[in-house]
């Protein structure tokens, strides 16, 4: 069965360059940096911006971050963009969140309207018993730019989560990179509970928090406002990144990972056009089979406390050891190592 075509990759052009592109540039330039050298090599100009006519693809808005990250040279830049990303005045988008009447339902729309709302990262969330958890994903190949893609991904929530809700709610955020010289950032913007070396990057607080009520939002004005966002979304013709219909269908077929071919057939082209196709996402295809089957073992260890005899079994391993071979390649960590970490939670 074909997947449907209807997806943005990183050279479509459909990022307002006023919206989240702006909040960047007003932050260099409220540093003293010359516009045009925040543009450099982008294809853009201020006043187009300006304007309000400029739309970017993925690949220039991560243009616009490597050329903020090299000249702003501050430790606290990803933070800031963060704390000034959500809810955001990004239209019909930014009004639903504005008025979301607790925390699960300010995530449904970030997730429902991702393309407008976070175009480079993926929000998803998982809850057992007693915790919410949100997994954030690469959605266009970020490479050497996406920690702080995820610095500023979290922030924007964290920050979020506070203004709306009148609190500061007890978010712990884990990494997998190694704690950096900068760890006070993080404290400050994220919390001291910041954890590194991490198996996955994830935000985690107690379930209750899902469903406690914010004040001052009004059930009418959001409703009328998710409607005018999904408008939005419906001419633009797609709600979804490449990568993540590739993730979803990778996910649906875990227990037993398609082939290359397989997946080429599904999505309706040749091998080598999916190919090329990862490539120029900055990743290849056993890499995003690998990506999907390490958050599926470790979800499977921290939300539902298996074994790995029974994630093994899930995933179709009838040998224990080559189980553990298999996913020290996907997380370069060993099994129970990982399963310490989250029983330390």
């Amino acid at each position: 069965m074909a997947v449907k075509t209807s997806w943005y990759e990183n050279d479509s052009r459909f990022i307002p360059g006023h919206y989240q592109p702006a909040t960047l540039i007003d932050l260099g330039l409220s540093r003293d940096i010359d516009s045009h050298r925040l543009l450099r090599g982008t294809g853009l100009f201020h006043e187009d911006i300006l304007a309000g006519n400029a739309r970017l693809s993925p690949q220039q808005f991560l243009g616009l971050i490597g050329n903020s990250r090299r000249l702003l040279d501050a430790d606290d830049s990803s933070f800031l963009f963060g704390q000034r990303l959500l809810p955001g005045y990004y239209g019909a988008a930014s009004h639903a969140l504005g008025h979301a009447q607790n925390l699960h339902q300010a995530l449904d729309i970030l997730i429902q309207q991702q393309v407008l709302l976070s175009p480079l990262a993926t929000l998803q969330l998982e809850r057992d018993e007693h915790h919410a958890y949100l997994y954030w994903l690469d959605s266009c190949g970020a490479g050497e730019h996406w920690r702080f893609v995820l610095e500023a991904s979290m922030t924007s929530l964290v920050a979020m989560s506070q203004w709306l809700s009148g609190q500061r709610l007890p978010w712990v955020c884990s990494f997998s990179h190694a704690e950096p010289r900068y760890v006070e950032q993080y404290w400050v913007h994220l919390g001291e509970h910041t954890r590194f070396e991490r198996p996955l990057d994830m935000m985690c607080l107690p379930r209750e928090y899902l469903t406690h009520i914010w004040p001052g939002a009004s059930a009418t004005a959001g409703q009328v406002a998710r409607q005018q966002a999904l408008e939005q979304i419906e001419q633009l013709g797609f709600a979804t990144s490449f990568l993540d219909c590739l993730y979803a269908y990778l996910r649906e077929h875990v227990r037993q990972p398609p082939s290359l071919e397989q997946a080429a057939h599904t999505f309706a082209m040749s091998p080598a056009t999916l190919k090329r196709k990862l490539q120029r996402h900055d990743t290849g295809f056993q890499q995003q089979v690998d990506r999907v089957r390490k958050h599926v073992v470790l979800h499977l260890y921290q939300a539902k406390g298996w074994s790995n005899e029974q994630v093994a079994a899930y995933l179709n391993f009838n040998d224990a050891a080559n189980f553990r071979r298999w996913f020290k390649r996907w997380t370069g960590s060993t099994t129970n190592l990982s399963r310490q970490l989250y029983s330390s939670r």
